[in-house]
Order: structure tokens, then sequence, then C-alpha cells
């Protein structure tokens, strides 16, 4: 089978695509036929080791894993003989942070693990791509109890992250501010929200106006610098550790910080089946790459450009 390879941790330029052997399911694991998947920024923290915390889950001082991957949508192809959830031929979808090397054309899984079934109504790019910006997303609310006509700003509003956030907080009837950049004023508006800060003309922070929630989706703020426009009551969230992990400090002395730690792999993907099945959610995908380009993929994500997802397509429905 195809799939992604790095040995070592470094850019895009260190990742290829190479012919593996085809896992065989044991007896209670299940074989997927991988249809989509993602490159996101967690694939990218993954394979370049940076932070280096990351290591503590990729491997020290090379990876464990040599074929990356959090995130697939695919068909169940062979299942072991002690499997009962799953059947031959079942359409599923799933996330695992801890990487699950779904970047290539087969993905060997327990049946037990972070892995649900794909809604019919939905395509499985569109599966693939509401893993782990959601994930991250609904970790980030759980930390807030959000009531409808809060306002609530969310910052990086465009990436996984935040495109998830923004739906999520619109579903629960939240004020929402997006901060985005000007290309992308359309797109956000088609999502509903109620306000848009452009971030080429204007600083968010210097605005005279308080938010319940200040949620920062791309880690480019700081508490310090938000405190002017945060509620006394209020609540600074941020997706990133922050300058020497100043949040993760902050939020074990101030009341008004939370860092999310990300937890509840299953539960998120019940939830995302839920939102999908009922119509209530809709990732934004920006780019697809075949497999073979995956490279390319890893560069356009690096760069911090990206709006929403990166779909990597593989295999075709039969």
């Amino acid at each position: 089978m195809k799939a992604t390879y790095h040995s070592k941790y470094g850019s895009s330029e260190i990742i290829s695509v190479v012919e593996l052997p085809k896992p065989k399911p044991s007896k209670k694991k299940i074989l997927i036929k991988v249809i989509c998947t993602t490159v996101n920024r967690t694939d990218v923290a993954m394979t370049t080791g940076k932070p280096y915390i990351n290591r503590m889950v990729a491997g020290f001082p090379n990876p464990k894993k040599k074929t990356p991957g959090t995130d697939f949508s695919g068909i169940v192809v062979e299942i072991g003989p002690e499997v009962s959830r799953f059947k031959i031929g079942d359409h599923v979808f799933g996330f695992d942070d801890s990487i699950i090397s779904s970047q290539a054309e087969y993905l060997l899984l327990k049946e037990d693990g972070k892995i649900t079934f794909k809604p019919e109504n939905v395509s499985f790019e569109t599966a693939a791509a509401s893993c782990e910006g959601p994930h991250y997303a609904i970790n980030m609310l759980s930390y807030i109890d959000v009531k409808p006509g809060d306002k609530v700003l969310v910052n990086g509003a465009t990436g996984g992250i935040g495109s998830a956030l923004i739906q999520l907080l619109k579903n629960k009837g939240a004020h929402v501010t997006a901060v985005i950049n000007t290309k992308n004023i359309p797109l956000i508006n088609s999502y509903g929200v109620d306000e848009i800060i452009d971030y080429l003309k204007e600083d968010f922070t210097q605005q005279q106006i308080e938010y319940k929630y200040i949620l920062d989706a791309v880690g480019k703020s700081s508490f310090k610098s938000c405190k002017s426009i945060l509620a006394s009551d209020g609540r600074y969230i941020s997706s990133e550790l922050g300058n020497n992990s100043i949040n993760l400090w902050l939020a074990l002395t101030n009341k008004r910080v939370s860092f999310p730690i990300p937890k509840n792999k299953l539960k998120t993907l019940e939830i995302m089946k839920n939102l999908l099945s009922e119509g209530k959610y809709k990732p934004i995908i920006d780019r697809r790459y075949p497999l073979e380009n995956i490279m390319d993929a890893y560069q356009y994500v690096a760069s911090g450009q990206k709006t929403g997802n990166v779909v990597i397509n593989i295999g075709e429905v039969n």
C-alpha cells in the first residue's frame, strides 16, 4: 500500500510517499480503506517535532510512528475474528491526535478506538474535515458555559479550530465576533457571525467593548493584551501554550484564564456525528491534494495560510 513516511523530524522535505505492507487485522482490530484524511496543525507539529513537547507523544529522538495522520474517513474492508462493533462495508470516520497513521491507503485500528460511523448524509471529505478542528474547539468550550446572547470573540476564525468555534457558538445562540483577514470576510459572513473585525485594518484589542469570552484559536494574542476588552467575570482561552507556556501558568493562577487540555476524543466524534447528521455543521475545505502530493499539503499548512481544512483524497468509493 502507498503511505506517507518520515523517519526523522523536519519540514515537508523529510516527508515522502512509499510502499509499505498492507496490515492484517488481528482478533479485535479492523482494517479500513482510507478514502480521505487531512493535513492539519497537529500533523505539522508531530512531523516537525515542534514545539518540542510534541516529541513526548511522537517519540524521542526520532518519531515512533513513521506514517503520520490523525484523522480519516473510510470503509471497513476486513475485520478480526472477535470484532462485534463493526462489519465489512461500514462507512466510518475517526480522530486521535496521538497519531494513528491515517495518511495511507489502509489503516489498522482497534474496534474500540476513536472511531464512529459516518453519517449517510455527508461525504467522506466532510467527515474527515470534521474531526481535528472541532475536537479542540469542543474542548475549549467545555471550560465555559456559553448562554444565548453572550458576546464571544474568536480570534483566528478561519482556521480549523476557529471555523469550528464560530459554528458551535452560533448553535448555542451566542453573539459571535470573528477576527479574520480581508479575503475571508464573505466566507465567514456566510456562517452567520454577528460581527467581523478585519485584523489587517483594525486591532481588535483596542475596541471600546467588553466580551464575556475571548477565544484565541491561533495563539496570536495574549491575556494581557485582551484584558481591557474582557468582562470582569469573563474568560480568556487560547488553543496555544503562549510564550514560555504562559497560558498554562496563568490558568493555574488566574480565574479569568483557562487552558484547554484536549480529552474525550470519542465523545467529540459522537457530538460531531450528531451535528453532521442534523445539518448543523459544515467544515470549510480550503484545498484538496492527492496522496502523491502530500508534501505540498504539509508545506501549505505549515505556512499558516490555510483557511479551514486541507483534505487529502486517497481512495475511491467502489
